[in-house]
């Protein structure tokens, strides 16, 4: 299937919002150089007007047109996004240069309905990897942020993003589409003002220091890629393949009631379901008993550091964190002491002047090395919650998306194998069951024993609790 490119413009600010080139600090969580990486996905938008509530109040109908015009007047307000990357003294940089201030947006369609496609709710296809910008090693750096917008037969359309991770995440690039979904709408004003402030925050202490348990937790990654990598070769050369599967609430439901019978404990769905996926990868995989196994995530600390950052904040606000065993112990030990470490680790993240701040001097004194939770291990399994982002409320007039999925999934916090908590497509098959869905990566060799463990917990046979 053919993904027409009509053309690429750059997008500037609609008021220029500086009169001289200047250079602007990324925080020191900005910096890490394990998020100079570019993340890519694409939310799809179906265009029926009998059932859409709002419309784009301008003039404009085309999504492109509409979209651009709204761009440009967020951009007044977030013109870093429009500005280019580049490194000083081992650290990146924002460069604000008045002659090439420009968000590059790409206007492209497809022959085809998005019905036909199942609205993009079945990933890992060449096609859908053709929705969204997929930037050069150069243009990276000089085009941080790249959308397309590719409009299908039916009317509908896909906005696609590749956004450089120093800049922003999940949280703050949902801050930004929400401001020019708001402008699309007609608002006259966006309802949060961002809040750059990137020196102000996320500070290293005078002088930096690292609490030892943090230092078994973080590390140098070697033999990882390198910053602007794009992660492509796995160690090993195995093959790498997506699978993705519905989860119902009344599976989890039922799987969480089960645990807290074993143990008199409550766990939230990704406490839970994250310990059973990350068993199941881990059986499926086959390896050595008394090799150590990673199970990293990234927590949210905009709200546990002190003071908490300011609702208008859209830089980097998550750490990584991980739980780490020996496979012999995660495959025998009861799934509830699994989910149980899982929710343990969450505490260091909540202590004051405790696992943030050193995870932050880490950085400073380790400069430009890739610092990773994944250091020290060679099995480790990425998780992220794409579920509470935002990211299924941004209306730019013709309604909320029906599919967010992400297209670039390797490299996610040092894993060649991550997996994501995705929102449940609201239209095409499956339509009103609720519940969520998951997408993995994993080897092809372990690819068919996972799908096993998966089966057992479609069908409530949960195993060893």
């Amino acid at each position: 299937m053919e993904v027409k490119i009509i053309e690429t413009i750059p997008i500037r600010p609609s008021q220029h919002p500086f009169s001289q080139d200047h250079s602007l600090p990324l925080s020191r969580l900005d910096t890490d150089p394990n998020l100079d990486v570019t993340i890519r996905y694409v939310r799809v938008y179906v265009n029926n007007t009998s059932t859409t509530t709002t419309k784009p109040t301008t003039a404009k109908t085309h999504p492109f047109d509409v979209i651009a015009d709204a761009l440009s007047r967020a951009l007044v307000h977030y013109y870093p996004l429009a500005a280019g990357l580049r490194s000083r003294n081992g650290r990146l940089e924002v460069f604000c240069s008045r002659d090439q201030l420009g968000l590059p947006l790409t206007n492209a369609t497809v022959s085809a309905t998005l019905a036909s496609v199942n609205y993009l709710d079945e990933p890992g296809s060449e096609f859908t990897d053709r929705l969204a910008p997929n930037p050069s090693p150069d243009e990276r750096l000089v085009h941080p942020f790249m959308l397309q917008v590719t409009t299908f037969e039916c009317g509908g359309f896909a906005l696609g993003a590749a956004v450089n991770h120093a800049l922003c995440d999940g949280m703050g690039a949902t801050m930004f589409f929400n401001a020019a979904a708001e402008l699309a709408r007609g608002a006259d004003k966006i309802s949060v003002e961002p809040v750059w402030d990137r020196e102000g925050v996320f500070r290293p202490r005078d002088p930096p220091r690292v609490e030892e348990w943090v230092g078994e937790v973080l590390g140098r990654k070697e033999g990882m890629v390198g910053p602007g990598g794009d992660g492509d070769g796995v160690a090993g050369g195995k093959v790498v393949r997506s699978y993705c599967f519905d989860v119902r609430d009344e599976w989890v439901e039922g799987f969480k009631n089960a645990l807290v019978q074993k143990c008199g404990s409550k766990f939230t769905t990704f406490e839970a379901l994250g310990a059973f996926i990350w068993r199941a990868k881990v059986k499926a995989s086959g390896i050595s008993a008394h090799e150590f196994v990673k199970f990293v995530y990234a927590i949210n600390v905009r709200k546990l550091v002190k003071p908490p950052l300011p609702a208008g904040y859209w830089g980097n606000g998550c750490v990584p964190m991980c739980v780490q065993l020996q496979a012999k112990d995660l495959l025998e030990q009861p799934i509830w002491r699994t989910a149980e470490l899982i929710k343990q680790s969450k505490r260091h993240v909540a202590a004051p002047d405790g696992y943030v701040s050193s995870f932050i001097d880490f950085i400073e004194l380790h400069g430009g090395e890739i610092v990773t939770a994944a250091s020290s291990c060679r099995v480790t399994s990425g998780f992220t919650d794409w579920r509470h982002l935002g990211q299924m409320g941004v209306d730019f007039g013709w309604g909320n998306p029906v599919t967010v999925l992400p297209l670039s999934t390797r490299r996610l916090l040092g894993s060649d194998e991550p997996c994501f908590f995705l929102p449940h497509s609201s239209v095409g098959e499956g339509k009103g069951d609720g519940g969520f869905k998951v997408l993995v990566l994993l080897s092809e060799a372990a690819m068919p024993g996972f799908k096993l463990e998966i089966d057992k917990f479609c069908s409530q046979e949960f195993g060893q609790l």
